[in-house]
């Protein structure tokens, strides 16, 4: 992995990158980012050139998975007392709209000081998975089952290496058969 890896790690295409996603409540009810926990920062720190983010390398991608309830679902969300001195948000008219998501990403070139900004609207377009997404599901999976997480819901070892190898796709370098052995073999070790 050090040899097919080290180029990445040697040479930065983009710094302190941060991405936001906002969420349409038209079609969103809730939302939770699935990992990251330690990497999450305040709504203000997004345009903060001074607040330090993650580097990203030659070759490297990032994924973030969410777990969405779609509008008109149910969401347990704890009582809240109405608020005396604020209404509730109330919706803009791209909230009628096909539009599911608008993500914003910013970075820094590699010896830039000053951020860049990217934003992108996504539409409500359902397909089929795709095998990198169906993989990083089966991965996130196994994590959530492996921390005994409550978010975890009826996931399990064996699902998660049903789903990766169903996603595999192209393994060149054999990672994602070594992950299906690796989830085969804590669902034995359990």
């Amino acid at each position: 992995m050090l040899v097919h890896e080290a180029g990445a790690t040697l040479v930065t295409i983009a710094k302190d990158v941060k991405i936001q996603v906002e969420l349409n409540p038209a079609a969103v009810a809730g939302y939770r980012l699935i990992g990251y926990e330690n990497r999450l920062l305040q709504n203000q720190d997004f345009n903060d050139d001074t607040r330090d983010a993650g580097d990203i390398g030659a070759g490297h991608s990032v994924t973030a998975l969410y777990e969405i309830i779609p509008a008109g679902e149910s969401v347990e969300t704890p009582g809240i007392d109405p608020l005396k001195y604020q209404r509730p948000t109330q919706r803009t008219g791209a909230a009628a709209s096909d539009e599911l998501m608008t993500v914003k990403l910013r970075y820094k070139a590699p010896d830039g000081d000053t951020s860049r900004l990217v934003s992108r609207v996504m539409h409500v377009q359902p397909q089929p998975m795709s095998a990198n997404i169906g993989f990083a599901s089966a991965v996130a999976e196994f994590g959530m089952v492996l921390r005994k997480s409550k978010h975890a819901g009826n996931g399990s070892f064996e699902a998660a290496a049903a789903r990766a190898r169903r996603f595999k796709g192209e393994d060149l370098e054999g990672y994602r058969g070594e992950f299906v052995s690796l989830v085969e073999l804590a669902d034995q070790l359990r």
